[in-house]
């Protein structure tokens, strides 16, 4: 256990545009930044295909992890100065730090939507890896044997001490303060910004949880607005969605061919584990941005002429244009026009496709429900605690409420092209547009 708390002869710092600086302290921490499971995430983007639309937006996960790490170091730190509150034990501080660094281990290329197409779990595999025959297992064993297990558990909220899950995993935890000032930094916009240093220090340890001292109800308004703004205007941006639903479906076009038969001029090999569904640790930490990528220059001139196409969109940023459209307020357009695309000769399979983006910016506790969300508590004066939506009217006008919306992607230049079924593909537009 000696490992646990052994400093380094010199601290170590990361120059950080959002935090200023990272600061290492603990060769642990250290050893773990430099495995080469960590160092992969540098080739992982923190917003998938949001590049596309903010230039900007080319930082990784392994930025957004330092972060994490960072506020969680920052969090206790200013625990341990709070009189009348019991100080962390060496064990549940590093706990903390290492769950919060590898939090997001297990996140493959273009995140979501490669877990989508191959039915796959970032956080099932962040769990494999720390647990594995990984040098991530090597650093953190050099603890105890368990500590693997300990990190796994905080990450997979299971851990029974649920004060540290809070502070990895809840409504208002190191993981979101981060994502939201750093995807905010990055894409150039106002919306992510709070005051974190005004929440950091009215945070409290209240038993198996963190709390708000009431005085700063205010910055934690702040907080959830920011977020409410963050997922309409960057996460949830039709462009983005639109360069998403591309990505998605060169991945199902590849996997239905390879399921073919097909004969690929580039055997796709990184993908075969993940096409079979038997997609082992080592196969999936071969798998980065950089290697997707490189398979989608080369499909551009692949012999099958929906994957050629696809990926030419992709790689020259020519996405498919998009109206609102809910499939179940139209069902009967929406049949009509897949029909009206298959007799145009176009596969509505990959080139009509209803996206939907939905979000609950914050939730209240409601005992039983599935998903249920531990709230924000305040701590007010006398020590009672009081759930924020109950003292905020600003956080309860959002509270509980879910908003979705719903895009239909299509690719307009061919329907615009009338060489071949020109009346069909007038029908196709004045439906679309009407």
């Amino acid at each position: 256990m000696k490992f646990l708390s052994e400093k380094l002869n010199e601290e170590k710092v990361f120059k950080d545009p959002v935090h200023r600086y990272i600061h290492v302290r603990f060769r642990l921490i250290w050893e773990l930044i430099g495995t080469k499971e960590f160092q992969r995430l540098r080739r992982i983007k923190q917003l998938g295909t949001a590049y596309f639309t903010f230039h900007g937006a080319e930082h990784s996960r392994f930025n957004h992890s330092l972060g994490v790490y960072e506020i969680a170091r920052r969090i206790i730190d200013s625990f341990e100065d709070i009189e009348d509150v019991e100080k962390w034990s060496d064990h549940d501080r590093m706990l903390c730090m290492c769950a919060a660094l590898l939090h997001d281990l297990g996140h493959g290329p273009f995140s979501h939507s490669f877990e989508k197409v191959f039915q796959l779990d970032h956080e099932d595999f962040t769990r494999k890896i720390i647990l594995g025959d990984t040098e991530i297992n090597e650093v953190l064993k050099k603890v105890s044997e368990n500590f693997p297990q300990e990190v796994a558990d905080v990450i997979a909220k299971t851990s029974d001490n649920k004060l540290v899950v809070s502070l990895i995993s809840s409504q208002i935890d190191a993981d979101r303060m981060d994502y939201l000032l750093r995807d905010a930094y990055y894409t150039g916009v106002s919306y992510g910004q709070f005051d974190i240093e005004r929440i950091l220090r009215i945070m409290r340890p209240h038993g198996d949880q963190t709390v708000i001292k009431h005085s700063g109800m205010h910055a934690v308004e702040d907080y959830i607005m920011s977020r409410y703004q963050m997922y309409w205007q960057i996460y949830f941006h039709p462009v983005s969605r639109s360069a998403e639903v591309i990505l998605t479906k060169i991945l199902h076009r590849a996997k239905q061919l390879y399921e073919e038969g097909f004969t690929f001029k580039l055997p796709p090999h990184h993908f075969y584990s993940t096409f079979d569904g038997n997609v082992s640790v080592e196969d999936y930490l071969k798998l980065d941005e950089g290697v997707v990528m490189y398979y989608f220059q080369i499909w551009q001139e692949e012999n099958d002429e929906i994957l050629q196409d696809l990926c030419r969109r992709f790689m020259n940023r020519n996405f498919f244009k998009y109206v609102e459209f809910n499939p179940n307020d139209h069902m009967k357009e929406w049949y009509k026009l897949m029909a009206l695309f298959k007799e145009a000769g176009i596969d509505p399979e990959y080139y009509l496709v209803v996206d939907s983006s939905s979000d609950l910016p914050y939730d209240y506790y409601r005992p039983g429900e599935e998903g249920e969300r531990l709230p924000i508590n305040l701590l007010m004066k006398n020590g009672e605690l009081r759930e924020l939506s109950r003292q905020s009217e600003v956080v309860e006008s959002i509270a509980g409420k879910r908003r979705t919306d719903h895009k239909l992607y299509f690719p307009l230049d061919i329907l615009m092209d009338e060489k071949d079924n020109g009346e069909i593909k007038r029908n196709i537009r004045e439906i679309l547009y009407k």
